[in-house]
């Protein structure tokens, strides 16, 4: 590359576009590449920004932002870039540990009956290591291996229920189950570990011993035979020993359901994972290069029926809330879930079964407290430029069509003469994002101020003082789009006319919006009634499926009398109500909620007349006008919607590594990244890999995941 360093210029600061400029500017590449991100308004984040209210410093989000255990990339990332920023003793987030603090609660809730809910909470043990450490083996879980965990976790649950004081039921006619194992093992004994003999011997000896007994025998059995498998083997024999211990183990726990909760939420996920078990050998995954992706054609919920699921499984909550969690409905209509089965199986499976520390990890403080402000100032360090207020209208191609040659830029505002904009302000000791531009250092600032001016949505972001044409050559050698995947179809009219892979992921992929609120109170939710740990909980009723418990959030926001409880509500929007009178549906919508849902959760922060209206801090006014003082957000916008994973439309991403137009990457979590969903992680890999395709590094064997079943 020779002295001169080359120029990208980054469009849109969230996840994968910060990524890529981390990756691009590490210290070892000094001089290689000079990076200038251009985003549209004030602050960084993209669907991640957070913001912070100018009166009470309370934190102000798009949505819920959860981090999990299998985030290795973004993980190594965050402890890269606070290492590298190796803040002082006593800074509030000196390091990504003290930004970063496990949770291994989880929750859904289900539904029984008509109007009767259950909450379904679980604990979920640390896991060795911590996300982000480095691994022996970048990605140390196949599908074999993956198919005897699962294996071991039916053997668990099983157990489970024995501890319960259930008795397996006495076998009727057990003897078509052990002559199942016996043959299957005396078949496999030719190719198999010597000590599967005693498996087969001790099948044979059963008689009319308790089937659960045999049950457990037979698991241990298909673990031991699925380790031995190799390609070219038929996985049919294992499989057909499958369904007759999911009869069997289906036949006990029918006498047992309809009595004992625990005992049905134990079959929901026994059955489950049965279902995947066989399905995955059936479907011919075990061995097939393409993994989990040769699912992907199928919904999630379709698959499981098809392969021996239950339909009351696959209603169950913890089904339910995988859909939540990816807020996995077509155009937002409830009634269309839709959520491809490969990425859906690649998704609980690294969950699960990868998570190291804990389950889930929770930000000590918003979203751009945490990840975005430390980011940023890294970067600036290294050199990177920012140009904030620049708007990405239109990405021109030159005449042979063969790379981007123009970016056509609108200027939504200028900072005042000689001098950058500086977009951080500080609230107990940490640097944040405000919640709105700082106006005073832009010209005419005092009235944008007092028309409310916010660069992030509708006309207000169509304004533009000025037009920028970046030229290649000259502004950039290179671009990365990194914006959201609404805005793509717009944005890159000239790429879709030329290339039919472009064509055909902008005639796939889709978005939807999705709706949020957050509420301060001035009682903690125990004295509102609830009863169990601060939780994540999921597959509640709409309008409002999700909610998370933040009081941890509280120690970092600087209110005048701090609140007691925070909580996060957040859900799918439907298509329906994403004109411009959005922002007004949220608010009823939470309004309804708050009436007519919450109780389940807060019984005693409801009375005869609805919700408690006087139990919000720092509220003005009676009844529910004092809603009025809480947040919420209809993340509407292009930029904003969240892209889905739906069946048959995975295949048609585009990756990062695509290099049709030589000059031009992209990257976000839309992108063909090795995880196919809407998450911080498929970001990060996304970033990874735009900067590996300009530049050769990082090697994609050090992108854990990437090459993941």
């Amino acid at each position: 590359m020779g002295t001169v360093p080359k120029k990208v210029a980054i469009i849109g600061g969230g996840c994968a576009g910060v990524a890529a400029a981390f990756e691009l500017t590490r210290p070892e590449r000094r001089g290689e590449f000079d990076v200038t991100v251009y985003q549209m308004g004030w602050r960084l984040g993209g669907k991640g920004a957070s913001g912070r209210d100018a009166e009470t410093g309370r934190i102000e989000e798009h949505g819920l932002h959860l981090w999990m255990g299998f985030y290795e990339n973004a993980f190594r990332f965050m402890r890269d870039c606070y290492a590298e920023l190796d803040r002082p003793e006593g800074h509030p987030l000196r390091d990504w540990s003290d930004a970063f603090k496990p949770d291994n609660h989880v929750g859904v809730t289900e539904k029984i009956g008509e109007n009767q809910w259950l909450n379904w909470s679980a604990y979920f043990p640390p896991a060795a290591g911590l996300p982000g450490d480095p691994l022996s083996d970048r990605n140390p879980f196949s599908v074999q291996g993956y198919l005897t965990q699962c294996l071991r976790l039916v053997r668990t649950l099983l157990l489970s229920v024995q501890d319960r004081g259930h008795e397996p039921p006495l076998a009727t006619d057990d003897s078509g189950l052990a002559k199942a194992v016996t043959s299957l093992i005396s078949s496999l004994l030719s190719t198999a570990r010597s000590d599967m003999t005693g498996t087969a011997m001790r099948a044979a000896r059963y008689g009319q011993l308790a089937v659960g007994a045999l049950v457990l025998e037979a698991i241990g059995a298909l673990q031991r035979i699925l380790d031995t498998l190799r390609p070219g083997t038929d996985p049919q024999g294992p499989a057909s020993l499958l369904d007759r211990l999911s009869a069997t183990i289906r036949y006990q726990f029918e006498l047992l359901i309809a009595s004992d909760d625990e005992v049905r939420r134990v079959w929901e996920i026994v059955d489950t994972v049965l279902a995947i078990v066989r399905g995955v050998l059936r479907e011919g995954v075990l061995f097939s290069p393409q993994g989990f992706d040769l699912l992907d054609k199928y919904d999630w919920r379709e698959w499981l029926l098809s392969h021996g699921a239950s339909p009351a499984t696959i209603d169950s909550a913890f089904i339910r809330g995988s859909y939540d969690l990816l807020f996995a409905f077509e155009d937002g209509d409830v009634a269309r879930p839709q959520l491809a089965a490969g990425q859906a199986l690649r998704g609980a499976m690294r969950m699960f079964f990868t998570y190291r520390g804990a389950l889930f990890w929770k930000m000590q403080a918003g979203m751009g407290d945490v990840v975005f402000a430390p980011a940023y100032e890294v970067l600036e360090k290294r050199g990177v430029k920012f140009e904030f207020f620049h708007r990405l209208d239109h990405v021109a191609l030159s005449a042979d069509k063969s790379h981007v040659a123009r970016l056509d830029m609108s200027v939504q505002a200028e900072v005042k003469r000689g001098a950058d904009y500086k977009p951080l302000v500080p609230i107990k000791g940490l640097p944040c994002w405000p919640s709105l531009p700082l106006y005073d250092q832009l010209k005419d600032g005092a009235k944008l101020k007092k028309a409310g001016w916010n660069p992030e949505h509708g006309a207000d972001g169509d304004r533009a003082v000025n037009r920028k044409k970046l030229k290649v050559g000259k502004d950039f050698d290179f671009a990365v789009l990194a914006v959201g995947y609404g805005a793509v179809p717009d944005l890159c009219k000239e790429l879709i006319a030329v290339d039919p892979a472009w064509q055909r992921m902008t005639q796939s992929v889709k978005t939807v919006a999705t709706q949020a609120f957050q509420v301060w109170m001035d009682d903690t939710v125990e004295d509102l009634g609830w009863g169990q740990p601060p939780i994540n909980i999921s597959g509640y009723v709409e309008p409002f499926d999700t909610w998370a418990d933040m009081r941890q959030l509280i120690a970092v926001e600087d209110w005048k009398t701090d609140p007691k409880a925070i909580a996060y509500f957040c859900s799918v929007l439907p298509d329906t109500m994403t004109g411009k009178d959005a922002h007004a549906h949220v608010r009823q919508n939470a309004v309804t909620f708050l009436n007519r849902d919450v109780a389940h959760f807060w019984p005693q922060a409801v009375d005869e007349k609805g919700f408690r209206w006087d139990l919000l801090s720092g509220g003005k006014g009676k009844g529910e006008a004092r809603f009025d003082s809480q947040f919420w957000t209809a993340n509407t916008s292009p930029t904003e919607r969240y892209v889905l994973s739906l069946p048959g439309t995975l295949e048609h991403r585009v990756s990062p590594l695509y290099n049709r137009f030589d000059n031009f990457t992209i990257a976000g979590d839309w992108t063909g990244c090795g995880h196919q969903a809407g998450c911080v992680e498929a970001a990060v890999m996304s970033g990874l890999l735009a900067a590996s395709a300009l530049s050769g590094a990082p090697n994609l064997g050090h992108i854990v995941g990437y090459d993941h079943p």
